[in-house]
């Protein structure tokens, strides 16, 4: 159901379409990187309750690769597919004996936080200089976190489309430049749709700790959503599968490019504002994932900071280190099964 000016959209036929499967090289890489590890699937039957619902699991990224964000597995595989030729390397050594000594490249990105840090880290341990843009609202911690990776850090007055721009502007003065940005546009898409590959890994994990577990599939998968290139990846894998989940958007209220584009039936950015949830802060949709949203996405949400902030503290309080963006999700899905229409429209 789509309602103009409503934070809430749905696509009854959506579980109908699907897509190829991923690249199988990209798993195989991570597990090749210092501190991989599968990361936690922690159940909360006492939310599962309160929602009326089977079973809830929470995918804990707080110690994906001492870096606390998943955003690593995207620019990890990017920038190893950018340095290789997109060769599929196996493992980072073959990436660092593929980088020109005489010609080393500098690494570039704009980031609301995580993916400037990963893409920071990817250049510490391949012996790269790296530029991040950070645009205005991004915490200290954020900043600091990236500056402890070695990166040279600009901070502008400005949101994070106009970071983007500074960062292109940059990537054109210096020789040898990559910019590995995670979303796209027109003429730039390969690196994004590489980051979109090395999202893919969390879902592979996912599905093999439901299998351990004796759990079935998952009935309904949340996403947090900033210009949705990990939610394009959820659909790459959940789309090119025989069992088909509901897949829920979540976005911030003053930054749902992708709700409000899905509402438009084309892609459209909007005026941010302000958000606890600093990272999903982003006004326009990435252009080469657009289609997918468009095509793929069951329902859509949009929440409050202060939705965002009760989830905050249930999550804390059962023991789940999450962030604004992580307890988001959450928020999402009690705002998704909070009327029996929705629960229809989502056949959940």
């Amino acid at each position: 159901m789509t309602v103009a000016g409503s934070p809430w959209y749905s696509n009854p036929v959506a579980r109908n379409w699907s897509m190829p499967s991923p690249a199988k090289e990209v798993a195989r890489f991570h597990q090749s990187l210092p501190n991989y590890a599968i990361t936690p699937l922690i159940e909360l039957p006492e939310v599962a309750r309160e929602l009326g619902i089977g079973r809830l699991f929470v995918k804990d990224e707080s110690a994906r690769m001492n870096l606390s964000a998943f955003k690593i597995l995207g620019a990890a595989w990017a920038v190893a597919q950018a340095l290789t030729d997109g060769a599929n390397p196996a493992d980072i050594d073959e990436v660092k004996a593929a980088i020109d000594s005489e010609n080393k490249p500098t690494l570039i990105a704009a980031t609301d936080g995580n993916h400037g840090r990963a893409v920071a880290h990817m250049a510490k341990r391949l012996g790269l200089e790296c530029a991040i843009v950070i645009p205005d609202g991004v915490s200290d911690q954020a900043i600091n976190n990236i500056a402890g990776e070695g990166a040279e850090i600009t901070i502008i007055d400005g949101n994070y489309d106009e970071a983007v721009e500074l960062a292109k502007e940059i990537t054109s003065t210096l020789d040898h430049a990559i910019h590995v940005q995670d979303m796209s546009w027109p003429g730039y898409e390969q690196i994004p749709n590489w980051i979109i590959e090395g999202y893919t890994t969390l879902c592979v994990e996912t599905d093999l700790q439901l299998e351990a577990l004796g759990v079935p599939p998952a009935d309904l998968v949340a996403v947090p959503v900033g210009v949705g290139s990990f939610l394009h990846s959820v659909l790459a894998h959940y789309r090119s599968k025989p069992h088909r989940p509901v897949v829920l958007s979540v976005e911030p209220v003053g930054a749902a490019c992708v709700l409000k584009s899905l509402q438009a039936g084309e892609m459209i950015s909007v005026e941010t504002v302000p958000t606890i949830m600093a990272g999903m802060n982003c006004g326009t949709p990435s252009s080469d994932s657009w289609p997918y949203h468009k095509a793929g996405v069951d329902a859509a949400v949009a929440l409050t900071d202060d939705q965002t902030r009760v989830e905050l503290r249930k999550l804390n309080s059962l023991g789940v280190d999450a962030g604004p963006c992580g307890a988001a999700t959450l928020a999402g899905v009690r705002e998704a099964l909070s009327t029996q229409s929705r629960r229809e429209e989502m056949g959940i």
